[in-house]
């Protein structure tokens, strides 16, 4: 395909399944506001499919630019994508209707559009490699589904983690396209992880989540320190987008908390093999954390900073290669329990860990 697209600037673009986009800051400030107004509505006219949400691209200022030329400038410079998706597989896209507009139009290779319009189309992602863990279910009823996420999984597609994640996962699983979460854990962190069931009912999960309106508990493992029950964490964390490492900033009005319940030394038999398997000989401890904020990897820097770096962090406190990750050294955090008032019933409700920290 030759294309026109040289002479134009980058599309911006939004993934209906993450919410990522690469339009300028103030564009994804109101395109957030919108959507936090719009949380019950479909995100666009193709629907989720196969797990995963279709994208959309705007096309930029300027002369305008054929269809085909569009979706193959964002599928070919695309980072992570499937080796066989190529031009020949863009023009399948279209003879199968599945490039459309806004209205749901279908748009053939050599439709030519204007400046402003909306595109949508379904991106084929690269091959990844495979989380041996599973998810096991902790809770399900008609509205939630409450799962233990393992290590490595992160919770949405981002960057190189597509079809690994939790939601994909989950949805090819359930057949359900609509399954949301209510938050996010980190990839490296483990533990309970709320999924809403269907559209209409998200918002009000997601929103109490993003009130702070529920209660978190955390376990950590890291080598033992004493620290006194009860103790508060105070600190001022940023972390810009693409750097892998949060920023703690000294003598800054904190907005990131957390409150220390306890902290125990191991039992000798699990003190013992954790030694072993990360190849260290200090002694090790339990301790277990109430984040009151949800800055960005908040435990882990926290951790660091006040007591000891989590076993098998491989950000805190040093950035490891990323092809020297190991699966048989998850790092060692994991969220135990959940408890808030439902926003539908309005009844208390609590989730909760009860089986051992699985030694994967």
């Amino acid at each position: 395909m030759r294309a026109s697209r040289n002479a134009l600037p980058a599309p911006w673009e939004k993934n209906a399944t993450n919410g990522s986009t690469n339009a300028p800051r103030s564009m994804r400030v109101n395109l957030l506001h919108t959507m936090a107004r719009k949380k019950t509505k479909s995100a666009g006219p193709l629907p989720p499919r196969d797990g995963l949400g279709a994208s959309r691209a705007r096309v930029p200022a300027g002369d305008g630019i054929r269809a085909a030329d569009l979706v193959w400038h964002l599928v070919s410079t695309q980072r992570y994508r499937d080796p066989a998706d190529d031009e020949a597989a863009v023009l399948e896209r279209f003879a199968d209707g599945l490039v459309v507009t806004r209205d749901g139009t279908q748009l053939g290779p050599y439709t030519w559009l204007e400046p402003g319009t909306d595109v949508f189309f379904y991106r084929r992602p690269a091959p990844e490699r495979p989380v041996p863990f599973e998810i096991t279910t902790v809770f399900e009823d008609e509205d939630l589904l409450v799962v233990d996420k393992p290590p490595f999984l992160a919770t949405m597609p981002r960057s190189s983690h597509i079809t690994e994640t939790a939601t994909v996962r989950l949805r090819r699983a359930t057949a359900n396209e609509e399954l949301t979460p209510a938050h996010r854990l980190d990839r490296a962190t483990s533990g309970l992880l709320l999924f809403t069931k269907r559209r209409e009912i998200r918002g009000a999960y997601q929103e109490l989540f993003a009130r702070r309106e529920v209660r978190k508990e955390y376990e950590a493992i890291a080598p033992l320190h004493d620290v006194p029950p009860a103790t508060t964490w105070l600190h001022h964390l940023t972390k810009r987008h693409g750097e892998p490492a949060a920023v703690v900033h000294p003598d800054v009005q904190p907005n990131a908390k957390t409150i220390v319940a306890g902290v125990g030394r191991l039992d000798a038999s699990t003190e013992n093999a954790l030694q072993h398997r990360y190849n260290t000989t200090t002694p090790l401890g339990r301790y277990r954390l109430h984040p009151v904020t949800g800055r960005t990897h908040q435990l882990r820097v926290q951790m660091m900073e006040e007591a000891a770096p989590i076993l098998g962090d491989r950000i805190y406190p040093q950035l490891l290669p990323v092809d020297t990750e190991d699966f048989t050294q998850p790092m060692l955090l994991r969220c135990v329990a959940l408890a808030f008032t439902d926003p539908l019933s309005r009844e208390p409700r609590r989730f909760q860990l009860r089986t051992p920290w699985p030694l994967v």
